[in-house]
């Protein structure tokens, strides 16, 4: 091949995190559009966007387990083919409530086993010195789908219908389910002989030794108590739910707040909108980089780096998630919301990586753990947040007043200050997990 083969892989979980956030930021913008000339009110709306995240939090820690058990390469491939065929069949009608909720709920479930695979597979393929910027690139797939999404579905959507976005999202991810079968593959262990101790090149379940000729087998035996009473498990944790409950509550109601709150049409706003998701996924490479530089160079610390990268990141996060009510124009808007994402991105390079660190081993498990914890984010986040909508809209009689809007942005950004506090006091680089 002309790209080692690590590259192949790791553009693939790229394209694959890209894809699944099309999906999402598809759903959002199509079901909003749907719901709204179908009269839908802003409780219902919340509800059926939150639905995907109970799915979601249901297959995280199950997704880990399957993916150390029977490789994240073909639980990747299986929830794929799960979530693109729902999207196929299933069809977007605002008043058949019942038939969404099971379809969210289905997709949510398929998508919750992504993230730990990609994990679990990252953490095999790809060497403790380009961990930062792999899982980095990997994961700002997810805002350049957001990106993407923002710039094209709402066109489609006014051009295709609603329906038309849902058909167009089952292609995709049948096109990279057939890339993914095609081109990726388990490492053979033999390639990486002397990496195993950083947890590269490992078996998908931990080695011990038989006591008749010195063969070895798999234990499926996984240290579960250890883990749920980690204080450097828990400080990922907590910044992982806090990321996710901005993310989301950005990634939902932006387009909301866009169109009631400062009375803009995002068709007429053309490629502003893609621009908070696009700064993410600038932002998220460039922690990566960052990271990676400042290991490999021995500047600092892998503890140091990744509290570095992650205190900046959400302390910056926090003031731009503060003021961007009080900003009443579109550039305003824009700006705050860029600020907040790019940074909150950037944060990454922190506690998201940190699975990797402190257990390569078990980094699909961990981030089945974490990313629970994040999808819990979801649910809580985007639920409450069309619940304190529907308040101020009674209240205010509409919702294009800044108080309408406070308590919706304020609450990720004092999450955001509390949650560096704790990644500073609790987390640590070093290996916590043989």
């Amino acid at each position: 091949m002309i790209f080692p083969k690590r590259y192949v892989i790791v553009f693939l979980t790229f394209i694959c995190t890209c894809v699944c956030y099309v999906e999402r930021v598809g759903f959002s913008i199509a079901y909003t559009a749907a719901a709204d000339a179908a009269g839908v009110n802003q409780s219902i709306k919340g509800t059926i966007l939150s639905t995907f995240y109970y799915g979601y939090a249901c297959s995280q820690v199950p997704g880990g387990w399957a993916a150390q058990k029977i490789g994240g390469r073909a639980v990747l491939l299986l929830s794929f083919v799960l979530w693109s065929l729902t999207c196929a069949l299933v069809p977007l009608d605002p008043d058949r409530i019942i038939t969404l909720v099971v379809a969210r709920l289905l997709i949510g479930v398929a998508q919750g086993f992504i993230f730990p695979s990609i994990h679990t597979v990252l953490a095999q393929w790809v060497p403790p010195h380009e961990r930062s910027r792999s899982v980095s690139l990997t994961t700002s797939g997810m805002y350049l789908g957001a990106a993407a999404g923002m710039l094209v579905l709402p066109s489609l959507v006014k051009f295709k219908g609603p329906q038309f976005v849902f058909s167009a999202e089952a292609v995709l991810g049948g096109l990279w389910s057939l890339l993914w079968f095609k081109y990726s593959s388990d490492p053979p262990r033999s390639d990486h002989p002397k990496a195993t101790a950083a947890g590269f090149g490992e078996s998908l379940l931990p080695i011990k030794k038989l006591e008749n000729g010195g063969s070895t087998k798999r234990s499926a035996k996984i240290p579960w108590k250890r883990i749920f009473l980690s204080m450097p498990v828990w400080a990922i944790v907590i910044n992982n739910f806090t990321f996710h409950y901005a993310l989301y509550v950005l990634m939902n109601w932006l387009p909301t707040y866009f169109e009631q709150g400062l009375q803009l049409s995002l068709q007429d706003m053309g490629s502003s909108k893609m621009v908070p998701y696009l700064n993410m996924f600038v932002f998220s490479n460039i922690g990566g980089v960052v990271a990676d530089r400042l290991i490999t160079k021995k500047i600092l610390s892998v503890t140091r780096t990744r509290k570095l990268l992650n205190t900046i990141g959400f302390i910056i996060a926090s003031f731009a998630l503060i003021a961007l009510p009080l900003f009443r124009t579109s550039d305003g808007a824009i700006f705050c919301s860029s600020v907040a994402l790019g940074f909150l991105a950037l944060g990454r390079a922190g506690f998201a990586i940190n699975h990797m660190d402190i257990a390569p081993r078990y980094a699909g498990i961990l981030m089945g753990v974490s990313n629970t914890a994040g999808t819990l984010a979801g649910i809580v986040g985007v639920g409450l947040t069309g619940q304190l909508l529907e308040a101020s809209k009674s209240t205010h009689s509409d919702l294009t007043s800044a108080e309408s809007w406070r308590s919706v942005f304020f609450i990720p950004g004092y999450l955001c200050i509390f949650s560096s506090i704790v990644f500073l006091l609790f987390s640590t680089g070093e290996r916590v997990f043989d």
